[in-house]
């Protein structure tokens, strides 16, 4: 398939300029041309009036698999409601705009499979698969009297997490995942807001257990992910070789530095905590979940004006659960009230293709890049609020050459 976008005005993601009076040409859904000019015909041939063209929007912290905020109904769904629940959520993710995302936890690999042959429509989804906690940890989402384990090498498992204690069954835990072909690994060193037993302060994990799983990865030429949000949890993180830190809403300012110096990145996820916020009690989410949540979510703007004064790298993304993430874009203007528009978008564009091993793939219009494109009537440099209102902005979404959205 042959595509043209012709008369836009294109971001150039590196020096953030724009060029004007440019023609897109894309060729089996990769971008061959950027020109003052394309001859020839095309399967699409599409004059964007001198709107604005810029790449494929990019979230690195979404899960497919947390479908629901309401918790006990999603406890007793069938894989079939799940399928269908997900396959939902990446339809309208890709019509927000949102091309490519990093997949931070849970079996997705069938709503991939579905995705890759044309049954469901969703964006290119890098992955961590399963992900891996302690007992009683962020990632253990078991309910009531737990049966003692007959052996330490017990590994329960579902479809959001391993549950590995120690060393070995972390490392036995991270070799599966890895050869089930997750991208990167994901693992909990703090309690978390949507889980029923961890305290959001307890420090959760080892030193060995989780360099245990950051040689694995190594091994595999990948990274791992942690969740955490607490200082003491953010530097044992980073002190033994995890590569990005998720959330990281309490962090201080020596900690940040310790981040900044180890050369990790953090990816802020600012808008799921605001949803909570004002949407979590209607949608079913339990009330203790909600105390949690109001800690982390009073503290948010200030972790990330810590983490930007230590010259931390920040990727960006947005961590919403089922139906709070119609807010997708809320997290650019929420990231915008602290940093510069232009900085905001670095993170997504610039960034995040690395989190993605996308590099040059995703996050540019050139040559070489996957055809991904939104186009809008809005700059997102000087008005990133007119920007985020997706329906209204976006005359265009384009994935892979073809045409997915069209508001003209």
């Amino acid at each position: 398939m042959r595509t043209i976008v012709r008369n836009g005005v294109v971001l150039d993601t590196n020096t953030m300029i724009y060029d004007d009076a440019r023609a897109i040409v894309i060729e089996d859904g990769v971008i061959v041309d950027v020109t003052s000019g394309a001859s020839g015909s095309a399967d699409l041939d599409v004059d964007v009036g001198g709107q604005f063209v810029v790449p494929g929007l990019i979230d690195a912290h979404v899960h497919f698999r947390l479908a629901s905020l309401d918790f006990a109904s999603v406890s007793r769904w069938s894989e079939v409601e799940y399928g269908i629940a997900m396959a939902g959520l990446a339809r309208a993710t890709v019509e927000r705009g949102f091309t490519t995302v990093r997949d931070l936890g849970g079996d997705v690999v069938g709503l991939l499979r579905a995705i890759r042959r044309g049954a469901a429509m969703g964006p290119r989804v890098v992955r961590a698969g399963r992900m891996l906690s302690q007992t009683g940890g962020h990632g253990d989402a078991r309910s009531g009297e737990l049966a003692v384990p007959q052996c330490a090498c017990a590994m329960p498992n579902d479809v959001m997490s391993i549950i590995a204690d120690g060393a070995d069954a972390v490392r036995k835990a991270a070799r599966h995942n890895l050869a089930d072909g997750s991208d990167f690994l994901k693992i909990h060193v703090s309690g978390g807001v949507a889980s029923p037993k961890d305290p959001l302060h307890s420090v959760q994990y080892t030193p060995a257990e989780i360099e245990a799983a950051v040689t694995e990865a190594r091994h595999r030429g990948t990274y791992v992910a942690a969740h955490a949000y607490t200082p003491e949890a953010i530097a044992m993180a980073v002190a033994n070789g995890v590569h990005t830190i998720e959330h990281a809403n309490l962090i201080d300012h020596s900690t940040a530095a310790a981040v900044a110096a180890a050369g990790a990145i953090i990816v802020p996820t600012l808008s799921t905590y605001e949803a909570m916020h004002e949407l979590g009690a209607a949608l079913g989410m339990p009330a203790k979940n909600l105390k949690k949540n109001e800690v982390v979510y009073e503290a948010g703007l200030k972790a990330l004006q810590t983490a930007v004064e230590a010259g931390v790298t920040l990727g960006l993304g947005t961590d919403l659960i089922g139906e709070t993430q119609i807010r997708q874009t809320r997290e650019l203007v929420i990231r915008a009230e602290v940093q510069p528009a232009v900085d905001v978008l670095r993170a997504m564009w610039g960034v995040n293709p690395t989190l993605c091993h996308l590099d040059g793939r995703i996050g540019v219009v050139a040559p070489g890049a996957f055809g991904d494109l939104v186009v809008s009537t809005i700059d997102p440099l000087t008005d990133m609020v007119g920007f985020a209102d997706y329906q209204r902005a976006h005359s265009l979404v384009i994935q892979g050459g073809k045409l997915v959205v069209d508001r003209r």
